[in-house]
């Protein structure tokens, strides 16, 4: 500092789990190119497959068991997914377009390369959990042929549960293992069907609904779901979950995703900052539309079998009003999103397992989260994980966003940390612990629920944030001839483009018997509705029955369909 300017220190050393960590990331360590960038019609298809997930049986029942009613399902859940849908728009999709960078290769110009580890083993940790979850969701239905009792507790009561998941469980590490490739193509084909599936489900439980709340049919629908389904009233008797709990937590639900910037790894890809509002697809498809078939799914089941819907799992529920087909449709989505959660998790992990290969640490996982598959605490403590969840992830996002468009604003130095040589942003470090425990003594204090710590934490995480850095060292000017994002490496590696689609006889046929099973998932179901509720008893199992055709018949031609266009 003798001549006046700023010393300008060595490059900054990788710790050696971190150099591990960042091959992994051999085609993410560079802005995308424009000759990558893709169109609205790949977005709403992502996006409305990813939001249709094992979590939206278990999510849907809470907000009956909870004590929602009508006008705060259907407006609550209307105002918190719009205010995710901006958050989207407003903050992750400009960065990631103004980027063009994962999440991980931002934060680490930012943090460094120690807080980058940090946050993909807390990611990983919680991705481990959350495929727990959906392994518990898959065991639910697995468990129906085998004769044992819905787990209703955060704990086991059956032993023959506790086999059932190991079993799934180690299909689901299996195949994570192996790699997801073709799981993901599966998925998709599965998104649209198991839409429909939830929509069948709701639409099979109206008429017994409507005799329950003493209406003429299934037209009175409001009347019927302010009687019997979302009736403001708890089963127990405590206080309601009300107008904006559910707000919020519709709101906070993907926070990790949007608040916490997470998906700066999806919008990366898009052409421009706007197609954020394409999340409105995934939004309102799979949560408003999914959450609310599900709570009349769950509230028909309980009717049908009469016992009190705090009793049943998602098996149960979906089992009992479309059959077999519900079956398939809750392991199907349980099976889907757990493989690629474990293989995120697994990779993660290799962050702090530098001389192990990625299936020995999914191996490793997939122990875990089977082990916490066990506890099915997915159906009583779900709604407070995924708040819970996001709220140790968004500040990340926050410290991002307040270098990325604050700190050009007041004067501070943007990647500072990485200009002087730091390993570790301590003062980013600082904030996001910090602000996290203050907004948990409020939530134990009872200042606060925990789903609406979201914005206090955020607003506390930018303010200590810009404090601390500029105490730090952001207040120092950049070497001089910086410019750009640093540390971000251009070296030629990205993917070849995708071959075009093909289209062949075979593929031509099979994508016609796809639709047609469709059609029939839709046109059996709603069949129903003219029927009185003793009509709809009867004709029940075979409904089931051609719907369960219906369901398999779309799975096989569905695939062959996907294999034969997108595949070599």
């Amino acid at each position: 500092m003798a001549d006046g300017h700023p010393r300008i220190l060595p490059p900054m050393s990788t710790p050696s789990a971190a150099e591990h960590f960042d091959a992994l990331y051999e085609f993410d360590r560079e802005p995308v190119t424009d000759d990558r960038l893709l169109g609205p019609g790949y977005f709403a298809g992502s996006l409305a497959g990813e939001h249709v997930a094992a979590t939206e049986f278990v999510i849907g029942v809470m907000f009956v068991n909870w004590g929602a009613s009508v006008r705060d399902m259907f407006l609550g859940l209307a105002i918190g997914n719009a205010l995710a849908v901006l958050t989207w728009t407003l903050l992750c999709a400009p960065i990631a377009v103004q980027t063009r960078l994962t999440l991980y290769w931002y934060l680490r110009s930012i943090g460094g390369p120690w807080l980058t580890v940090v946050y993909n083993v807390l990611n990983a940790v919680l991705f481990c959990i959350l495929a727990g979850c959906m392994i518990t969701v898959s065991a639910s239905a697995v468990r129906i042929p085998f004769g044992i009792a819905p787990q209703v507790h955060w704990y086991p009561d059956d032993w023959g549960f506790v086999l059932v998941v190991i079993v799934v469980g180690t299909v689901v590490v299996g195949l994570a293992m192996a790699g997801f490739k073709k799981l993901a193509a599966f998925s998709s084909v599965c998104s649209p069907w198991m839409f429909l599936m939830f929509v069948a489900g709701a639409v099979v439980a109206l008429p017994q609904l409507a005799q329950q709340a003493g209406v003429a049919g299934p037209s009175d629908f409001f009347t019927i779901a302010e009687r019997v389904v979302w009736t403001g009233r708890t089963p127990d008797g405590s206080a309601p979950m009300g107008f904006w709990r559910i707000a919020a937590f519709a709101w906070i639900c993907n926070l990790a995703m949007h608040g916490g910037l997470s998906d700066m790894a999806l919008f990366r890809y898009a052409k421009h900052s706007w197609y954020g509002l394409i999340t409105a697809v995934g939004m309102f498809f799979g949560h408003y539309v999914a959450w609310i078939c599900a709570g009349m799914m769950g509230a028909g089941a309980a009717l049908l079998l009469q016992q009190p819907l705090a009793r049943l799992d998602s098996g149960a529920v979906a089992y009992t009003t479309i059959g077999w087909a519900g079956i398939f449709a809750v392991v199907a989505a349980g099976w889907t999103t757990s493989n690629p959660t474990l293989y995120r998790a697994g990779l993660a992990l290799q962050a702090i397992t530098p001389n192990w290969s990625r299936a020995r640490v999914t191996l490793v996982a997939g122990a875990a989260t089977t082990v916490i598959a066990c506890f099915p605490f997915v159906f009583t403590r779900l709604l407070d994980f995924v708040g819970l969840y996001g709220l140790l992830l968004a500040p990340a996002g926050a410290v991002v966003l307040t270098e990325h468009w604050i700190f050009p604003r007041i004067g501070l130095t943007q990647y500072w940390a990485y200009h002087q040589g730091k390993v570790l942003n301590w003062p980013a470090l600082v904030a996001w612990l910090g602000s996290i425990a203050i907004g948990l003594l409020l939530e134990r204090a009872g200042v606060l629920h925990l789903f609406y710590l979201f914005v206090p934490v955020y607003l506390l995480t930018i303010g200590s944030y810009i404090a601390l850095a500029s105490i730090a060292g952001a207040r120092v000017p950049a070497p001089r001839g910086t410019s750009g994002i640093p540390g971000i490496e251009r070296r030629g590696m990205a993917p070849a483009p995708d071959s075009p689609p093909k289209n062949s006889p075979v593929g031509r046929i099979a994508g016609l018997v796809a639709a047609a099973a469709l059609v029939a998932c839709v046109v059996l179901p709603f069949r129903m509705l003219g029927l009185d509720a003793a009509a709809v008893v009867a004709a029940l199992p075979s409904m089931q029955s051609w719907l369960l055709v219906a369901t398999l018949s779309y799975l096989v031609a569905g695939t062959v369909f996907y294999l034969s266009r997108y595949e070599s």
